[in-house]
């Protein structure tokens, strides 16, 4: 059997060439969305300024900005306090990253790319 499958689909056959290109300019797009995005700062403030974080667009940690004079290093209490302000502070600016980084890879890495093909999570699998 010498016949080519893809001549069932209309046109003559399958163009590879149009193929790779189309995929070598979706990774340099995906590049260059990644580059801006660890080129961002987003911040993540908690209790009226008294903690902010600074995170990357891709999530990585930056910076942690403690307003003088709002905690007393030596009751465990505050520090306790200090340490879940933190952590809600980081959970904002990684929330506003994940955001971010949904809206400028999202038709990139996952929405259905290819041309005729449908989004992912609708191929039934």
């Amino acid at each position: 059997m010498t016949q080519n499958p893809f001549d069932a689909m209309g046109g003559g056959g399958f163009d590879m060439n149009a193929l790779l290109q189309q995929a070598q300019q979706m990774q340099e797009q995906l590049q260059a969305a990644q580059e801006r995005l660890t080129d961002t700062v987003l911040d993540g403030t908690v209790a009226g300024g008294a903690v902010t974080v600074k995170v990357s667009g891709v999530g990585d940690l930056i910076a942690v900005e403690i307003k003088a004079g709002g905690f007393d290093g030596s009751d465990a209490d505050d520090l306790t306090d200090l340490g879940d302000m933190i952590v809600a502070a980081y959970r904002d600016a990684k929330s506003q990253a994940d955001a971010l980084a949904g809206e400028a890879l999202g038709p990139l890495a996952g929405g259905g790319g290819l041309p005729g093909m449908p989004p992912t999570g609708q191929l039934g699998f």
